[in-house]
């Protein structure tokens, strides 16, 4: 028998494809009608459409976006031209030249005032000159360029001119800690790094330890700063106004990348272990974003503010699609605690943040109409539910509610967000729905991971359903891979359950200089292996449920998913994080929290608890048993089994935070740094319930 060739294979492929799709109009969500026996999912409302992993022997396992059922995206849709991010800020300078783009509230001097704009054009010029400061000195094509700072517009603009000269950014999270970014500096072999004054010290402290590391350059460093600095042989230290000086008196022509090309690699902080750098190509990335946008509308009259760190992929990804689609860019003035001052000069129109912060806004709101009286919570409850019920029929809610009472709470964002993004880790429904009714407007929440180049999936516009992330992204496909050690298979009822993995142009290179874990998450058909498991729900929408790495067993055989609790938790009115530990050793899980101070200072009064500070009531003994009775009813109307509650509970006053080491730069709880801090409490609460076991009579045991 004739070997086929390829082309015979694919086209034999796509036949029995088409046998089972009904394609009217691919560029449009109601374009596909199922057969029979094309899957349960590929309705005239689906999201997704059902595909064969292999032709012969493959299940129908493997989801596509409905707007790319054949053949996954690759480039822009208005520009296909693209593929490099050089060519895209090439296409955004000469499309939106006198337009703003990179906007700062922080003035030369320090002083914070109202926002000062770059326009594309600016950001055009000083790429160039910045990119030929470093051909004049000597740094060649692919060399790694370390990005050292937290965001601005200078961010932006290096990171553009190493796309248009082919360098390898490498972002070194200013949270990372000076030992990882030691590391980074010479895993990567980085030969410039770009950095504040700030952050000037971490890097002198191990300047004799640096064997690549050719030019420090300083933005906004004085002459007093620059004089003070030690010399080290071989490396240079110069400022940011210079170097850019030095560009614009030696021009240099671009050196544009190819689209396989390395544009960066970022160093995962994650919860456990060393830094891991993933390789992302130009390839990936324009694919990530090209496939966002063929669901999410940005025009180049938005304003978006940027506070997520741009050294993690979900924000670099979101300037990524902000600067292809001409819109403007505002960073917040470096202070989160100082961010709701920055929505209010800014304005935005497009509001991506993390559940953290969205459910801060939830309970902040709660809380202020519980303290309003009873007339103000019967006008909120009424208008809730009155545009409720119009979104959820489809309809245009009466503007009437928005003039009694929802303007009033846009106006902590700026008033003019019409589009909310949530991603970095799951956000409850409850919350999700709140939004969508308070803010108006279209509230999305996205799932992804760095090594995907972002996006993975994102919920659709006109899908109210909420507590799912919606299809696959148009540039990658995703199937549930069996996980039968916790009973998670694809045969589940009334949903399929399995690990995320996904597949496509989006998925990265591969670890820098580590095979053994690029194959520990990359399989051999080029599956990313992504450790969350997921089901799918009805209509192709995928739904996180768990996590494979961060499940622990209890004494009693119990499988325990801390994050899914702590999310339940969070909902609790006197809890700001929580972190939930279990063992092998012990039968029930303990609790460490950080308290909402105002919350739990205003019950104590209303209880006649005197204190002198926060700690001091944290360690009050009333005060840990009202947050836990608080929990427990929490915990009872989630549903929580009786081996997920929380026993005992430690109470503290300073939050979980990137600068105690605490949270991932996506504000993930680190756990075994969690759990090395919090070793004591800890303990303390497993003895305390141990004694309380020991004390009860035997008939109660």
């Amino acid at each position: 028998m004739e070997m086929e060739t390829e082309t015979e294979v694919t086209r034999r492929r796509l036949q029995t494809i088409n046998g089972h799709l009904n394609c009217v109009n691919l560029d449009t969500k109601r374009g596909i009608d199922a057969n029979c026996t094309a899957g349960e999912f590929v309705l005239d409302q689906g999201y997704s459409v059902v595909l064969p992993e292999k032709l012969h022997t493959g299940k129908w396992n493997v989801y596509r976006s409905v707007r790319s059922p054949l053949k996954l995206v690759q480039s822009f849709q208005d520009h296909p031209e693209i593929g490099t991010l050089h060519e895209n800020f090439v296409h955004a300078v000469n499309s939106y030249q006198d337009f703003k783009y990179l906007g700062t509230r922080v003035h030369g001097d320090g002083t914070i005032g109202e926002y000062k704009w770059m326009t594309y054009g600016e950001a055009g010029t000083a790429r160039t000159a910045i990119g030929s400061g470093l051909v004049y000195h000597g740094i060649p094509k692919g060399a790694c360029i370390g990005l050292y700072l937290i965001n601005r517009p200078e961010w932006m603009v290096i990171e553009h001119a190493c796309s248009s000269y082919s360098y390898i950014s490498v972002p070194l999270y200013d949270t990372l800690g000076s030992e990882a970014v030691k590391y980074i500096v010479n895993h990567a072999d980085i030969q410039v790094v770009f950095c504040v004054p700030e952050n000037m010290s971490n890097l002198l402290n191990f300047i004799s330890d640096f064997s690549s590391l050719r030019l420090i350059v300083v933005i906004g460093g004085t002459e007093q700063l620059m004089a003070s600095l030690p010399s080290k042989a071989g490396v240079e230290i110069i400022t940011y106004v210079d170097l850019k000086h030095q560009g614009h008196c030696n021009f240099q022509p671009f050196r544009p990348p190819l689209p396989e090309d390395v544009a960066t690699i970022c160093y995962t902080s994650g919860t456990t272990g060393t830094p891991k750098g993933a390789v992302l190509s130009h390839k990936n990335l324009i694919t990530s974003v090209a496939g966002s946008l063929r669901s999410i509308k940005i025009s180049s009259m938005d304003v978006y503010i940027s506070y997520l760190p741009l050294a993690h992929i979900y924000e670099r990804a979101n300037t990524l699609g902000m600067t292809y689609s001409g819109a403007a860019i505002g960073f917040y003035q470096g202070d989160n605690m100082k961010l709701m001052d920055d929505l209010a000069v800014l304005r935005p129109t497009i509001f991506a943040s993390v559940p953290r912060l969205y459910n801060k806004i939830y309970s902040g709101i709660l809380n202020s109409l519980k303290a309003s009286g009873s007339i103000q919570q019967r006008l909120f409850n009424v208008a809730f539910n009155a545009k409720k019920q119009a979104i959820m029929k489809g309809k245009v809610p009466s503007r009437i509610w928005d003039k009694l009472v929802f303007n009033k709470i846009k106006a902590k964002l700026g008033g003019r967000v019409h589009m909310m993004v949530s991603g970095a880790s799951p956000i409850s429904p409850e919350v999700i729905e709140f939004l969508r009714v308070c803010f108006g407007g279209r509230v999305s929440e996205g799932y992804g991971m760095t090594e995907s180049s972002c996006l993975i999936c994102l919920s659709e516009e006109d899908d109210n359903l909420s507590g799912h992330v919606g299809p696959p992204n148009p540039a990658c496909e995703v199937k549930l891979e069996d996980v039968p050690e916790m009973n998670y298979t694809s045969n589940d009822k009334p949903y399929p359950r399995g690990e995320v993995c996904v597949r496509g142009p989006i998925v990265f290179k591969g670890y820098f200089k580590d095979d053994e874990q690029t194959q520990e998450i990359l399989d051999k058909d080029g599956w990313l292996h992504t450790g969350d498991i997921g089901l799918w729900l009805p209509g192709g929408r995928l739904k996180i449920i768990d996590r494979k790495k961060n499940i622990f067993k209890l004494a009693q055989g119990e499988y325990i998913a801390p994050e899914k609790i702590e999310n339940v938790y969070a909902k609790c009115k006197f809890v700001a994080q929580c972190f939930i530990y279990g063992d092998s050793l012990n039968s029930s899980l303990v609790a460490v929290v950080a308290v909402e101070p105002d919350v739990l200072k205003a019950w104590a009064m209303s209880e006649g608890i005197k204190f002198d500070n926060l700690s001091q009531l944290c360690s009050d003994p009333r005060a840990k048993a009202a947050v836990l009775s608080d929990m427990d009813v929490i915990g009872r109307e989630a549903q929580l089994k009786g081996f997920e509650f929380a026993k005992a509970i430690t109470l503290v006053a300073e939050p979980f935070s990137l600068e105690n080491g605490l949270l991932t730069p996506t504000f993930k709880i680190k756990r075994p740094q969690a759990r090395d801090r919090f070793a004591k409490a800890i303990s303390d609460m497993y003895s305390n319930l141990a004694n309380e076991q020991s004390s009860l009579p035997r008939s109660s045991l």
